[in-house]
């Protein structure tokens, strides 16, 4: 009976019908025997390609990776000269510094980036491969550092990187970049003081000793993420108390009469971009994601609002359940060099 249940399922595997009729005889067995020993020797040696095939697929797929690690790895570090802690300033005793970053191909246009985030800043806050997409772009990158809030004030923060744009301005010719020509960017404080650039920057008092703060600290082009525009309204920010006040957070970088409403209105009035959009507001592109709760999507969304009522260029990406920062910000950055390359490059270049 074994044999009858055996041998159809040999022959239909094996195409040998003939079989099926042949079972008493004992060479007709002994080839039956053969049959199911090739039969297993042919399972089992699929076996091994299988292993092989799959050793192939798991390899290309190694290899892969590795490549497009190693692509991501060359992508953001291009070729460049770094020249550190070029001094800008002073503040409180301290030298004001900035980092340059020049590309292997300038493209003759320079970039500040404001190097900020709570109105805290410091050199090692900066690496050049955050602003990859900008280098391979061409633009040489000034990497503007200021002394941290409480040291120094919000106020005094932002007179000193109006003063780190001038004294770019007045170099430009050292630097090889067109001194009408330069953008800014930033982050959350690094682009609150970025508009704070775009909206107040300007010309400096005429008759100074110092040659730098006579000149303009206006900028041509501004690309940010989720800045504070509204310090007076925070709106929904888990920085607002509803009191009327400062953000909970910043309070003592705003100096010591902050907490005294009255004077605190004037000082947040005087700090907010939204208050002082102006017909010379330069194209501005904001990135800000719409689960942002420290810096909500409402303060650049009110921000290009008021743009839009004086014919300015103000555009809001919104970045789907992005909260202050996300893993692709740095990708984005390559839309920021498209939009410095809208707005900054000259025509026909």
């Amino acid at each position: 009976m074994e044999q009858t249940v055996l041998l159809p399922s040999l022959a239909t595997s094996t195409s040998l019908p003939s079989l099926e009729s042949s079972a008493s005889s004992p060479s007709r067995s002994f080839l039956i025997l053969a049959l199911v020993s090739k039969t297993w020797m042919m399972h089992a040696m699929k076996l091994p390609r299988l292993l092989r095939g799959l050793l192939k697929f798991v390899a290309a797929v190694l290899l892969a990776i590795l490549v497009c690690a190693a692509s991501v790895w060359i992508y953001f570090h291009p070729s460049f000269e770094r020249t550190a802690g070029v001094v800008y300033g002073q503040r409180h005793g301290q030298n004001l510094t900035l980092d340059i970053v020049r590309p292997a191909k300038p493209n003759g246009l320079g970039i500040a980036l404001m190097v900020s985030g709570g109105w805290k800043s410091g050199t090692n806050s900066f690496r050049p491969w955050m602003v990859a997409p900008l280098l391979r772009r061409g633009y040489t990158v000034f990497a503007v550092c200021h002394i941290s809030q409480p040291e120094a004030t919000i106020m005094e923060i932002t007179e000193d990187v109006n003063r780190a744009v001038r004294y770019i301005r007045h170099n430009a010719g050292q630097y090889g970049v067109d001194p009408s020509r330069l953008g800014v960017t930033g982050g959350s404080a690094g682009g609150h003081l970025s508009l704070l650039l775009a909206t107040r920057g300007g010309p400096g008092p005429t008759g100074t000793a110092d040659p730098v703060d006579g000149e303009s600290s206006a900028v041509q082009a501004v690309a940010i993420f989720y800045p504070v525009t509204d310090l007076i309204d925070l709106g929904n920010s888990t920085e607002n108390l509803h009191d009327g006040g400062p953000p909970k957070s910043f309070v003592q970088g705003f100096g010591p009469n902050a907490t005294n409403l009255a004077v605190w209105k004037v000082i947040g009035h005087e700090l907010s971009p939204i208050f002082y959009v102006n017909s010379n507001l330069p194209p501005t592109l904001i990135y800000h994601g719409d689960a942002d709760t420290l810096v909500p999507l409402d303060q650049s969304l009110r921000f290009q609002a008021e743009a839009r009522k004086l014919g300015r260029t103000v555009e809001v990406v919104v970045h789907p359940g992005g909260q202050h920062g996300w893993l692709s910000m740095l990708w984005d950055i390559r839309q920021f060099a498209n939009w410095f390359d809208l707005y900054l490059r000259p025509p026909n270049k």
